[in-house]
């Protein structure tokens, strides 16, 4: 079962804030994507986001594309930075939102209504943390799904296989951040799962699904490079469990792709 905090009569007015979202892309030589990813965003019906924009000093004309929209664009830095994580790092520090999502420059929301879900299950259900599925999609046809990444069925027990919720879908309270910090350099691969194992193993932060297709993401992100990159990425899981006193193995950890089988296969529903 989901871990959600129950909602008090004292939290009840919590309700009927405003929330404030800030949204982070990191970006490095993303110009033939990072449009459609823009767009994604501006065109939410939510009214109260605060886009940030992390380029790693592209030189395929990235930047030129983010300039053109001008102050819709709250922050933009375009500097050398150390990779993909150190990005994502810069872009939280600047945030100012009451919750903090991450949507890289080859993905994008499929409807104008994803962060109005977002915001309102945060409310609902109370919680610290919010996730839903996504889809991997073609190059050629970007309603061609080709591998279905569902959140549904989520629990801690995931995390000793190497699962986590599809971390482009997660959102977090920025105070989450500011107590426990964000993401951990020192993985080259994995910092995503290190980052949710710390917030819900070991700081026991509550969750809450959304049971809906929130983000497409185009096939070959950093994770899914090759069978070195699956080396690397299981040793760092390995890693980070050891780090934060989670029993697990690399034999139960390979395990975990019994599971993507089955998510090559199962399709998301129709809405």
């Amino acid at each position: 079962m989901p871990h959600i905090k129950h909602q008090t009569n004292e939290d009840s007015s919590q309700t009927k804030e405003t929330l404030k979202v800030s949204l982070i892309t990191v970006a490095y030589n993303a110009a033939q994507h990072i449009r459609s990813c823009i767009e994604s965003i501006l065109q939410q019906d939510y009214p109260h986001i605060e886009y940030i924009i992390i380029d790693g000093n592209s030189i395929d004309g990235t930047q030129v594309i983010v300039e053109s929209y001008g102050n819709r664009i709250a922050r933009f830095i375009s500097e050398e930075d150390n990779g993909l994580y150190d990005a994502m790092n810069k872009g939280i520090s600047l945030a100012s939102g009451d919750i903090v999502g991450i949507l890289n420059a080859d993905d994008f929301y499929p409807n104008p209504h994803v962060i109005s879900k977002v915001v309102e299950q945060f409310k609902h259900a109370q919680t610290d943390t919010v996730f839903a599925d996504l889809v991997f999609v073609t190059e050629e046809d970007l309603n061609k799904v080709v591998r279905y990444f569902p959140g549904k069925g989520f629990h801690l027990g995931w995390l000793s296989k190497g699962m986590i919720p599809p971390h482009p879908t997660f959102f977090v309270k920025r105070e989450a951040y500011i107590k426990h910090g964000s993401f951990d350099t020192s993985f080259k691969i994995a910092a995503d799962f290190d980052l949710i194992l710390r917030l819900l193993h070991k700081h026991g932060l509550s969750y809450s699904y959304i049971p809906e297709v929130l983000v497409k993401m185009r096939t070959g992100g950093l994770s899914t490079q090759g069978t070195a990159s699956t080396l690397t990425i299981n040793q760092e899981i390995l890693r980070s469990c050891r780090k934060h006193g989670l029993r697990t193995n690399l034999l139960k950890i390979y395990s975990k792709y019994f599971t993507k089988i089955f998510q090559l296969i199962i399709k998301p529903k129709k809405s």
